[in-house]
C-alpha cells in the first residue's frame, strides 16, 4: 500500500499538472458517477491527506480517491500512451489542454462538497506531512491505548497519518523493539522520540524516487523485505511474520537480536517473498 511519502509525489504530480488549468475531459468510471461532469471548472489543487487524495475544483467540489494496494494516477502529455494498465482498470480521466491524469484501479473514489470533506479524512489523526501536524496530539492518540502492539498503533491512520507496513517495520527497528512490543512499554524516552523520527523518515523520502531509511546506496532498508538476509547491524536474519488483526494482516519484518520485545514463535513466520518494491 502507498505509504504518505507517495501518496504526497502523487499529490504533486497531478497539482503540478492540473492545478490552475480548465479541464477538457470529465470521465468518471464508477456506476455512481458516471453522468457526472466536471468539464469547464479549473482544478484548484490537488491536496494530500495521509494516504488520501483530495482534488478540488472550483463550484465547490472535490473528487476524493484513494490508493489502497494496487491504485496510482499517471499524467500523460498529449499523444502519449496510457501505460498504467488495461482500458477496463480505468476509473477517472482527469484531462486539460495539455496533460490527462488517469486514474488506474482507485479502489474508493468520490465526488463530494468541499464543505464535507471531512466525511472522507476527518477521522485521521495529524498528518506526518500537513499543515497539521501535531507531534503532541500524535503521541496523546498512540498512547491512548497502551496494551496495543507499537506495530498495530502505528498503522491506525486516526493516530497519526501516512504510515504503512514499510515505515511501521522501520520505525520499530530504529526505536529497538519488535511491533508486537506493547507501545505503553515502549521506554517514555523513545516514545516521545517516535512522532518525530516518523515525521523525519517521510520528510527524508517525499522527494525520493526510491525508499530509504538507511542512507546506504543499494541497502536501503534496514528490515522491511529483506527476510531472511543478514540484518545490516548485527548480521543475524531477519524475520518477517504476519501482524494484525485477522482480517487485516501484513507482513511485518524484524531483528530478533536488535530489537527486543514480543515476537510470534518461530513455526508461524510466513515464509520469505521476493523482495517488495520500494520505488515510489
Amino acid at each position: 500500500m502507498p505509504e504518505g511519502d507517495t501518496v504526497w509525489q502523487a499529490a504533486r504530480r497531478l497539482d503540478n499538472a492540473l492545478a490552475g488549468k480548465v479541464l477538457t475531459r470529465s470521465d468518471l468510471r464508477v456506476p455512481r458517477y458516471a453522468t457526472a461532469d466536471l468539464t469547464g471548472r479549473t482544478v484548484l489543487d490537488v491536496t494530500p491527506r495521509g494516504k488520501h487524495l483530495l482534488t478540488r475544483v472550483e463550484g465547490g467540489l472535490t473528487l476524493h480517491s484513494h490508493l489502497r494496494m494496487d491504485g496510482s494516477w499517471k499524467v500523460y502529455a498529449p499523444h502519449q500512451r496510457w501505460t498504467g494498465g488495461p482500458a477496463h482498470q480505468i476509473r477517472a480521466v482527469l484531462g486539460t489542454a495539455d496533460r490527462t491524469a488517469v486514474g488506474y484501479r482507485l479502489p474508493v473514489l468520490e465526488l463530494l462538497r468541499t464543505t464535507d470533506e471531512h466525511r472522507a479524512v476527518g477521522h485521521l489523526g495529524p498528518d506526518l506531512l500537513g499543515p497539521d501536524w501535531d507531534p503532541e496530539r500524535a503521541l496523546t492518540n498512540l498512547l491512548a491505548d497502551p496494551a496495543r502492539p507499537l506495530g498495530e498503533a502505528l498503522l491506525d491512520q486516526r493516530n497519526l497519518a501516512g504510515i504503512g507496513n514499510v515505515y511501521k517495520s522501520e520505525l520499530c527497528f530504529l526505536l529497538g523493539v519488535t511491533p508486537w512490543l506493547p507501545i505503553g512499554v515502549l521506554p517514555a524516552d523513545r516514545a516521545a522520540h517516535l512522532p518525530a523520527l516518523a515525521k523525519k523518515l517521510l520528510e527524508a523520502n517525499r522527494d525520493r524516487p526510491i525508499r530509504t531509511t538507511t542512507g546506504r546506496r543499494g541497502q536501503d532498508l534496514f528490515v522491511y523485505g529483506r527476510a531472511p538476509r543478514p540484518c545490516l547491524r548485527c548480521h543475524t536474519p531477519i524475520s518477517v511474520a504476519d501482524q494484525g488483526d485477522g482480517s487485516r494482516e501484513r507482513p511485518t519484518y524484524w531483528c530478533s537480536a536488535c530489537q527486543s520485545g514480543p515476537a510470534p514463535a518461530p513455526g508461524t513466520h510466513r515464509a520469505p517473498r521476493t523482495r517488495p518494491r520500494t520505488t515510489n
